[in-house]
């Protein structure tokens, strides 16, 4: 029993590191400058089936490492009694929709993946390349509703089941969105992203007013005196500390 628990966890990380490998290229891939510079050179369906079927390979080759990881929870899922009827049963054909095989995985993240980009990128080109929480909600959507009705998690009911799913991937593709938004600094602030670090660094946050104040932006840092500093009312203690950082870290 030792043995096989040792080479359970020995095989586990390594397909986890497989994973995170794979991920990392196929964002690679997707998002590359020249692959997106030689995309909105082309016909929107050309952008669209290209993006849609890149997306597609990636959510294969990820959602079939994760059938993998989950094959033990699969295995572990009880099976519907046939005694139940078609509604009860709903939620184990879900459970083990989720959780599927590596080719379950494999083509549920396909379709997920690929739906959603094919629809993000059609929606951004017609509009003229924008790219709000609207057309991410939408393509949530519509990646939603197809997942449902392709691994088959709606059950009899397919076509109201596959709008509740759609709405739902809509709803959390919309909170997403606007947690990412609430994140991100103002446009403003990314002019002072290294003073505002410097400051924190010494203790001296409560001066970042001041910089922005006196529009001390990042790249007027190597030229930060001890005039300039007094001008935006720093005191002569932190003013020395700070053109001490600057002088060295040129």
């Amino acid at each position: 029993m030792e043995k096989d628990s040792s080479i359970s966890v020995a095989v586990k990380p390594s397909l986890q590191e497989r994973y995170k490998e794979l991920q990392g290229h196929a964002k690679t891939l997707i998002q590359g400058d020249a692959l997106n510079a030689w995309l909105r050179q082309q016909s929107a369906p050309v952008e669209v089936a290209v993006t849609t079927a890149l997306s597609a390979v990636q959510g294969a080759a990820l959602g079939g490492l994760m059938g993998v990881l989950a094959s033990d929870v699969q295995n572990a899922l009880p099976s519907p009694p046939s005694s139940l009827n078609p509604q009860s049963a709903s939620p184990f054909q879900q459970a083990q929709a989720l959780v599927g095989g590596p080719w379950v995985q494999a083509r549920n993240f396909a379709v997920m993946t690929g739906v959603n980009s094919g629809i993000t990128a059609a929606m951004k080109r017609a509009r003229g390349g924008v790219e709000d929480i609207q057309s991410n909600m939408i393509a949530a959507f519509g990646s939603g509703a197809i997942f449902s009705l392709v691994s088959g998690t709606g059950g009899q009911n397919s076509i109201p089941n596959a709008v509740v799913t759609g709405v739902f991937f809509a709803a959390v593709q919309g909170g997403l969105y606007k947690l990412g938004t609430l994140a991100k600094p103002p446009p403003d602030d990314i002019h002072y992203e290294s003073g505002v670090s410097m400051l924190r660094q010494l203790g001296l946050e409560r001066y970042s007013k001041n910089f922005k104040k006196g529009l001390l932006v990042d790249s007027t840092l190597p030229l930060l005196n001890d005039s300039a500093l007094r001008e935006v009312n720093i005191p002569p203690g932190p003013r020395l500390l700070i053109l001490d950082f600057v002088k060295r870290n040129p």
